[in-house]
């Protein structure tokens, strides 16, 4: 039985309204490239209402209504949207499969994850009420100094399609734990989940204008939030490209910026490693998601003494993969989420050929699936370093190869990219991985594994993959102000200026 895509408005001030110019924008499920609802289409003066909304809830009652509450109060909003999550995971997950075509086992897995990192968040919440007036060790015993924690202020969340609610939860949940008020501006290719999450809000009551949900295209209505002169921080996910606009734009009003981008992230294989293992991480982690993932290890690194085989044992793990209609049951791999992504990928495959690489498996449509949006796994080898393939993030099931010789080489190899966000190492010689995680020049290492992600763990990269940190404490942080306070506890005079004589 079909499930229907729930028709909604843009949800400002704790209400669905109308956009102003009342118009929509088709919702294309990538798996049948049928219409199969719409979303609304948001304006800059749309943007204004969500902003002034925001603004509006953060000074509410001095502050006392959201911003200034305790953290245990905003910790109760936070369980509340976790728990009805949770309770409508299944619709939510087939919801988020129809609209980005990733297979509904992992658009399960995600919403399990939303839910929990709200509940994670709550608990940050509640403990930031013991981390006010931190005191501050100084030498003067004249004066007392102590910080205060306090939210920045009205942020605009920009977020993706690869993981439309679960990014958002990334944004939304801490912003809100800090005491922030919010406006979320999903991507226009997958924003059905993120309206859910606005219904979940009104259902418990959250507050009005806390979390505002504005639709639309991102020329139209996510640049102006970048500039806006009330938003006091901009939060963006996305391509690399997209976010030098948003932190030139919120350049001129020195509004801070945190950014997490692209990536070109390596896997390297070392000649100890057990072959079906690697070769299970190493497609697990660039295949995932329909490899639309920003830290996807793309760029294989393999051990020449080992590298005949352990591209057998690839491709024999790639042909087991169920490439499907991502409903049904054990699909792996769904629909690339437009046709739009489809063809720029297919585009670089192509390109790949025509330089001199070999496509060793996939590179073309499913013979077994006419409609939709699918590209098989591919593994591209005979690639240069100097190839379009190895350099840009292909954001599909592409996995490029090269292999290496010795461990230095390896590792100028994986840091040879503008990007920083993840990097993966199998070896069984824990001293050459230890070696490794120093040197490589990434947010995130992960050894003899691919992808793990943790709500308590620091997510984010160098280089051109962004700037700051999500999840965990440093999540938080992203939307805390420091403030110094110092207290002059002497009766004494400071003495500086000679006492004025008396007229």
């Amino acid at each position: 039985m079909a499930v229907p895509v729930p028709s909604r408005q843009l949800f400002i001030a704790g209400e669905w309204r109308e956009p102003l110019l009342e118009k929509r924008i088709p919702i294309i499920n990538p798996a049948t490239e049928e219409i199969v609802g719409d979303i609304a289409a948001a304006t800059a003066e749309d943007v204004d209402m969500a902003v002034d909304a925001a603004r509006t809830a953060f000074f509410s009652n001095e502050g006392k209504d959201w911003s200034s509450a305790s953290g245990a109060y905003r910790a109760t909003f936070l369980r509340a949207i976790s728990d009805m999550i949770l309770e409508r995971k299944s619709l939510l997950a087939k919801l988020e499969t129809i609209d980005t075509g990733k297979p509904l086992d992992e658009a399960i897995s995600d919403m399990e994850s939303c839910a929990s990192c709200f509940k994670y968040y709550a608990e940050l919440a509640e403990a930031l009420d013991l981390k006010q007036k931190i005191n501050v060790s100084i030498q003067q015993q004249s004066f007392k100094t102590h910080v205060l924690k306090e939210p920045i202020g009205v942020v605009a969340l920009i977020t993706p399609w690869n993981y439309p609610l679960l990014m958002a939860t990334w944004k939304v949940a801490p912003a809100l734990a800090a005491g922030c008020t919010a406006i979320l501006k999903p991507s226009e290719l997958a924003s059905v989940t993120c309206l859910e999450l606005a219904e979940i809000c009104r259902q418990v009551a959250l507050p009005s204008g806390v979390l505002n949900v504005v639709t639309g295209l991102g020329s139209v209505a996510g640049a102006p939030m970048s500039s806006h002169p009330h938003v006091d921080k901009i939060a963006f996910t996305g391509s690399t490209a997209t976010g030098i606009k948003v932190m030139t734009a919120a350049a001129q009003l020195i509004k801070p910026v945190s950014l997490e981008l692209g990536g070109k992230s390596p896997i390297l294989v070392f000649e100890d490693a057990d072959l079906d293992t690697a070769a299970e991480w190493t497609i697990f982690g660039c295949f995932l998601t329909n490899g639309q993932i920003c830290s996807a290890t793309s760029r294989l690194l393999v051990h020449e003494s080992i590298a005949a085989e352990f591209l057998e044992k690839l491709v024999d793990w790639s042909k087991s993969i169920k490439i499907s209609d991502p409903m049904e049951e054990g699909c792996r791999l769904g629909a690339i989420i437009s046709k739009g992504q489809y063809e720029k990928i297919m585009s670089f495959i192509s390109t790949a050929k025509s330089e001199g690489a070999t496509i060793l498996y996939g590179g073309a449509r499913p013979q077994h699936l006419k409609k939709g949006f699918f590209i098989e796994p591919t593994i591209i080898t005979d690639v240069s370093t100097s190839m379009s393939i190895w350099r840009e993030e292909i954001f599909g099931p592409v996995l490029c190869v090269k292999t290496f010789t010795t461990e230095n080489e390896a590792i100028e190899l994986a840091n040879d990219t503008d990007y920083g966000l993840g990097a993966a190492v199998i070896s069984k010689d824990l001293e050459r991985c230890e070696r490794f995680t120093k040197a490589v020049q990434s947010g995130i290492v992960w050894i003899n594994c691919s992808q793990p992600c943790f709500n308590e763990a620091p997510w984010g990269g160098n280089k051109r993959s962004g700037i700051g940190r999500e999840l965990g404490e440093w999540g938080l942080e992203n939307y805390l102000s420091i403030k110094q306070v110092t207290h002059y506890t002497s009766e004494k005079p400071l003495g500086w200026y000679s006492v004025p004589r008396k007229q």
